[in-house]
């Protein structure tokens, strides 16, 4: 695999980020990846490098850039219990700024780079997030029905923007919720609302999970829910993007 740093033209400036795809010469399906509100880090790149392995151009971009490179705060190498309060006293004032509007302005300049770099193919692409880069990936797929294929969140707060959003999706979707995030009741109400909609999609909590499940630098890493995470992810990407 390969990965290279890059910096994305945006309406408010340059958005650095980092991309992994085959070391193969050959052009593959784009995928857009929003990391969660912790940011680029060296976790990122580990899922990052995994997704390639199976065949994709990965793109993950520093949604926070007005603000600075990743990382835009220190981060300790691994964001215990004890220090995550800290840690996100300081960027819960980026995460508030990251409004709706920045999203999607952010994401038309993300798809078009993506969307023309030399190593990826010319067919649909797919976006995943994780955290409120779940929310960043549905917001995208909503903004961009024709250009989107699939799109995946996981632990995401995907329902924030009510039932206006899922009626825009034409992706098909998954949506892995923590058991601490979402009851059950919960969920039915959410999945009702994608049926409504018309959404093609699988929703479900993966147990005995709490919130970050997926971040092997945290506390809340589950490594069961990881491996539960590609094994939804994968086929969704292989089903949509007709990868070679």
């Amino acid at each position: 695999m390969l990965t290279k740093t890059l910096h994305i033209p945006t309406a408010d400036g340059q958005a650095d980020a980092f991309a992994a795809f085959p070391d193969d010469g050959e052009r593959h399906p784009g995928v857009l990846m929003y990391a969660d509100g912790f940011g680029i880090r060296p976790v990122l790149r580990e899922l990052a490098l995994e997704l390639a392995g199976h065949g994709y151009y990965v793109l993950v971009p520093n949604f926070f850039y007005r603000h600075g490179p990743a990382p835009v705060i220190p981060l300790p190498e691994h964001i215990g219990e004890e220090v995550r309060h800290a840690v996100f006293a300081q960027l819960m004032p980026l995460i508030e700024a990251h409004t709706a509007e920045r999203a999607l302005r952010d994401a038309d300049a993300y798809l078009r780079f993506l969307t023309t770099q030399p190593e990826v193919d010319a067919g649909p692409v797919a976006v995943t997030g994780y955290c409120i880069g779940g929310l960043l990936a549905m917001r995208t797929a909503a903004a961009h029905p024709g250009q989107v294929a699939a799109v995946a969140a996981f632990h995401g707060p995907v329902g924030v923007d009510g039932p206006d959003l899922f009626s825009k999706l034409t992706a098909q979707v998954h949506l892995g919720h923590a058991e601490g995030d979402m009851t059950p009741e919960a969920l039915g109400e959410l999945n009702q609302a994608l049926d409504a909609a018309g959404v093609g999609y699988t929703s479900e909590i993966y147990p005995g999970t709490v919130h970050g499940f997926t971040m092997s630098d945290t506390d809340a890493f589950n490594s069961s829910a990881l491996q539960h995470h590609w094994d939804r992810l994968l086929p969704l990407l292989d089903r949509t993007l007709a990868n070679s």
